[in-house]
């Protein structure tokens, strides 16, 4: 790991939603810029959440992954370990583990994959569509949309939206904004997005020679908006910056469900870093259930790592409110192979 991740202790948190919480103790992270804009809300009166520091899945083949992330969307490799004992399995919740985890950046976001050597979980789900609430993809931001597009196309990439869409002009928040879901190797939702001047974050429209920017947010699909705001803002004090209704032939294609209107809701940590997005759908309603026997080690499985100052004191506070723990308690990491001293995975639902 990087120099800057070895004071970390981490949650890491995954889709339905899992999440992994770490600590920090002398990490410096760049003061936020402006965002989008968005709706005044009464935001909690403390933070637990110092940054979202990355995004992890979990991969079949942790090369065929590597190749994939770093020719056709320009990520750089930056660390890759290998790990196995007592403690990876308690944290993951997976007995008799042995782990390939190898961390990747593009611009200043990352992403973790994970490979288990021991034991093999269970394949993507072949029928997922966009609203199942396993659903979860990192909106990776692109200087020029109809390059990327073309770029995707070139490497064959498998679709998930018909074509690129455009955010109509009504809608206020995001108009102009292009977008386009695609697959990696896995069957992991990724989105290219495209802002222009005016919104998301000013970085997004710096002068660059680089097609693929960075990661502006990762995205869950909830079923309800309202119990998801009560862990992520009113437990672990993310800031609600923006809320719309998003709904048309646009957004249909985009998300290949057809009928589809969703409440979307944009969260983000004190510090600069990738958002977080719920997407509740409306409409259709038959997005299925994230699957009650899934576990870290499946193929369909997110976790989104937070870092916090105190992971006891975060914990117990989870804990106190009835959160599902997947890591019996805060784990201890030996040698900070990961990147960070302690940490734990929770779910919610």
């Amino acid at each position: 790991m990087t120099k800057q991740l070895t004071q970390i202790a981490r949650i890491l948190f995954a889709v339905g939603a899992f999440v992994a919480i770490v600590t920090t103790h002398t990490q410096v992270y760049p003061q936020p810029s402006a965002r989008l804009a968005s709706t005044s809300v009464t935001q909690p009166a403390q933070s637990a959440i110092t940054a979202v520091e990355s995004v992890g899945m979990t991969v079949a083949d942790m090369d065929r992954s590597i190749d994939f992330y770093s020719q056709v969307l320009s990520f750089q490799k930056v660390s890759d370990v290998e790990v196995l004992g007592t403690q990876y399995e308690q944290l993951q919740g997976v007995f008799g583990v042995r782990m390939r985890v190898v961390r990747m950046q593009l611009g200043s976001e990352f992403i973790e994959l994970t490979e288990y050597l021991t034991p093999k979980g269970k394949p993507f789900p072949v029928d997922s569509r966009s609203h199942d609430r396993w659903f979860q993809h990192i909106a990776i931001a692109v200087s020029d949309m109809d390059k990327a597009y073309q770029h995707l196309r070139k490497f064959k990439v498998q679709y998930a939206s018909t074509a690129p869409q455009r955010i109509p002009d009504w809608n206020k928040a995001a108009a102009g904004i292009r977008a386009f879901y695609f697959r990696d190797p896995d069957g992991h939702y990724l989105e290219a997005i495209y802002f222009p001047p005016g919104k998301g974050d000013p970085k997004w429209q710096q002068p660059t020679n680089q097609l693929f920017l960075g990661i502006d947010h990762t995205a869950i699909v909830v079923s309800n908006t309202a119990a998801s705001l009560k862990f992520y803002r009113d437990l672990l004090g993310m800031r609600l910056a923006g809320e719309s209704e998003n709904y048309g032939t646009e957004q249909e294609h985009l998300n290949n469900v057809f009928g589809a209107r969703l409440h979307i809701s944009n969260l983000r940590s004190r510090l600069a870093s990738p958002g977080i997005e719920f997407l509740e759908y409306l409409t259709p309603r038959d997005g299925r259930p994230f699957p009650t026997d899934a576990r870290p080690n499946d193929l369909l499985h997110w976790q989104t790592t937070l870092v916090v100052k105190d992971a006891a004191a975060t914990a117990q506070k989870l804990q106190r409110h009835q959160a599902t723990f997947i890591s019996p308690s805060v784990v201890v990491i030996p040698g900070q192979k990961l990147g960070f001293k302690k940490g734990f995975l929770v779910e919610w639902h």
